[in-house]
């Protein structure tokens, strides 16, 4: 009965779904493994954001550049305030604000600038709104951060800001704002100055349960389903052809089936009437008998 199993037309159905299984399952795996990376991601930077906050600070150069394990870390510095800049459209506890952006002149020669974001002040930006900054030499306190990509954060992009503003903390954005190098990344004091309300550290880029850990999640389901549906495909096909087998081998078609009745055919031109069968043949006797 399954000796239809030998044809070349099974033989690559049977070659397609010994390939097929085994591909669904590790892609499923595999897509499994990148959610729990993910998952396992986000509890290290939760650990690490708490240890962060208890250790001691530490020389903004001995920090840099900043990664996946720098980012977080408190970094100290010191020197003399220079450009402010605000930075619109920022939620915190659920209002919207604005950062205040100062870059800090730091002591060491190379004459590059630090962007500290000093706190966060609700409504619209305004630089009526945002205190000055302290005179004279100071030393800032706060969490590392890597520099944000355009667009980060809800703030508008490059372009149609007014002047005075800022869309992201990165150099690439003040390279063309300030007179002088900048550090390719900021600062977050873990006290803002008065009137300001501090910003909290974000967590790094890839770290966290995002939509993109949910869609591993989802992909890991969509390859198991396949497999299986592989296999559900693969036995109704083998039950199918056996039904049709077992049928061929005891001489039942669809035409042959009991309790079917064949059509007369065509091909064998119209029924012939015998003269004895005929009505008009009958004597005038047997019609009248």
């Amino acid at each position: 009965m399954y000796r239809f199993l030998l044809t070349p037309r099974w033989w690559g159905i049977n070659v397609f779904v010994v390939l097929a299984i085994p591909f669904c399952v590790f892609m499923g795996s595999w897509q499994l493994g990148r959610f729990e990376d993910r998952v396992q991601g986000h509890k290290d930077a939760s650990a690490q954001s708490t240890a962060n906050e208890k250790a001691a600070p530490r020389p903004l150069g001995s920090l840099l550049p900043v990664d996946q394990t720098t980012s977080g870390k408190r970094a100290t510095a010191t020197g003399h305030y220079g450009k402010q800049l605000l930075v619109p459209d920022r939620e915190l506890d659920g209002r919207t604000g604005f950062y205040v952006v100062t870059l800090l002149r730091t002591d060491g020669g190379d004459g590059r600038a630090l962007p500290v974001v000093r706190g966060w002040v609700p409504g619209t930006a305004s630089a009526a709104k945002a205190p000055a900054a302290p005179r004279g030499e100071v030393t800032v306190t706060g969490a590392l951060q890597a520099s944000e990509s355009p667009g980060s954060g809800g703030a508008p992009a490059a372009g149609g800001l007014p002047a005075g503003q800022l869309g992201a903390i990165s150099a690439a954005s003040l390279v063309n704002l300030v007179p002088y190098d900048v550090y390719d990344a900021w600062v977050t004091l873990d006290k803002a100055d008065a009137g300001m309300t501090a910003v909290p550290a974000t967590a790094p880029e890839g770290s966290g349960l995002d939509l993109k850990a949910f869609q591993n999640l989802g992909y890991t389901g969509e390859w198991f389903v396949f497999a299986g549906f592989v296999v559900f495909m693969w036995f109704r096909l083998l039950r199918r052809e056996a039904e049709f087998a077992r049928d061929a081998s005891l001489g039942l078609t669809e035409s042959d089936a009991p309790g079917t009745e064949s059509a007369p055919d065509a091909s064998d031109g119209p029924a012939t009437v015998s003269p004895q069968d005929s009505p008009e043949s009958a004597s005038p006797e047997t019609a009248r008998g």
